[in-house]
């Protein structure tokens, strides 16, 4: 099988990419890598190195607990000693220090040592270093992390890891029952929701979703980004890359879904020059679909969404995308398409 990151972490990645690697590629067997990761930038930007498991116990099993209320099924796993621990103190059945001592002992079992792996091995960036069998009794968190932790995207990246969960999550929720688990796109609140029997509920708001896969860039113009806190161009937009108007002049595609939603930044989807409802160039193209391969790739549910959407196959895909681009143009009637004013030379 080919490494699903090929493309993504690059030759000489960054230590953002190697994070977002591990966050939106790593193996999803269990929530545990999820609450790792929220667990180790709390402690960061707590000023934190070496971390007993005991402490590492507290951040780790609150953020399991929490996601256990919203929803109850967190691995693919039957039974997990460490999850009915989490379970027992939602219920009130053990206490706080009975719930820490459990996830010592059950916690950290495998997440530890599988965190860094990535596809076929680990990335190359470390951030943290495993002492269990040492006098610190647990992990020893490095500065990359500080770094992250106290960057610019921090706060992106902390959304990051709560929605790649939720989507995760909800969808072992829906196999469970034996549903079909397909995301669509609700525009009026910008949130991402399955497409289940019965009500739909929300899932993860769009742009910490999609914003790993752009690596933090405006799709269009790859300025840096931000999905919360931002002012400006640096705010991102949630933008259809074949523009939502064409629908009702007559496209026959439904453009409000996953395939079709890139993150943008203000100038190049609405400020002077910018995108508003024009269908952008063929030369970008290319890359939605590396963009979406990246989505398929990453596993379940975007890859459920993205496959029924637009094709079993890449070929397929491909001729979805092009199709579709054909088919915008041909309902807009303009003879160029729309390009960026500027493009940087940051790519992803």
């Amino acid at each position: 099988m080919a490494d699903p990151t090929r493309g993504f972490v690059t030759e000489n990645p960054s230590d953002v990419e190697c994070w977002r690697g591990i966050v939106l590629f790593g193996r999803n067997v269990a929530s545990y890598k999820f609450a790792l990761a929220k667990s180790l930038l709390e402690l960061a930007s707590q000023g934190r190195e070496a971390v007993p498991l005991a402490d590492l116990a507290v951040p780790f099993s609150r953020h399991v607990s929490d996601h256990l209320v919203h929803v109850d099924r967190q691995g693919t796993s039957r039974s997990s000693r460490f999850l009915d621990a989490c379970r027992f103190f939602n219920a009130g059945r053990i206490s706080h220090d009975e719930l820490v001592s459990a996830t010592e002992v059950f916690g950290f079992n495998n997440v530890i040592d599988a965190f860094h792996i990535v596809g076929s091995g680990e990335v190359p960036t470390r951030f943290f270093h495993d002492e269990r069998s040492t006098a610190t009794g647990g992990i020893r968190i490095t500065d990359k992390v500080h770094e992250l932790a106290n960057g610019i995207e921090a706060v992106s990246l902390t959304g990051e890891v709560e929605a790649r969960w939720r989507l995760v999550e909800e969808t072992w929720a829906s196999r469970a029952v034996g549903d079909q688990m397909v995301v669509l796109y609700d525009a009026p609140r910008e949130l991402l929701v399955p497409a289940l029997t019965g009500k739909r509920r929300p899932i993860t708001e769009v742009r910490p979703a999609l914003n790993g896969y752009q690596k933090g860039h405006c799709f269009y113009c790859f300025a840096p980004i931000v999905v919360a806190g931002g002012v400006g161009d640096e705010r991102s937009d949630v933008d259809h890359f074949l523009p939502h108007s064409l629908m009702a002049r007559g496209m026959p595609v439904d453009l409000d879904q996953v395939w079709n939603l890139v993150l943008a930044c203000q100038r190049c989807n609405r400020g002077e020059g910018g995108k508003f409802a024009e269908v952008p160039d063929t030369r970008y193209l290319s890359r939605l679909r590396r963009r979406n391969e990246y989505l398929i790739a990453s596993h379940h549910p975007l890859r459920e969404t993205l496959i029924a959407a637009t094709g079993a196959n890449q070929r397929e895909r491909n001729r979805h995308l092009s199709s579709a681009h054909d088919t915008a143009r041909m309902v807009d009637g303009r003879k160029v398409g729309w390009q960026a004013a500027e493009e940087g030379l940051w790519r992803f």
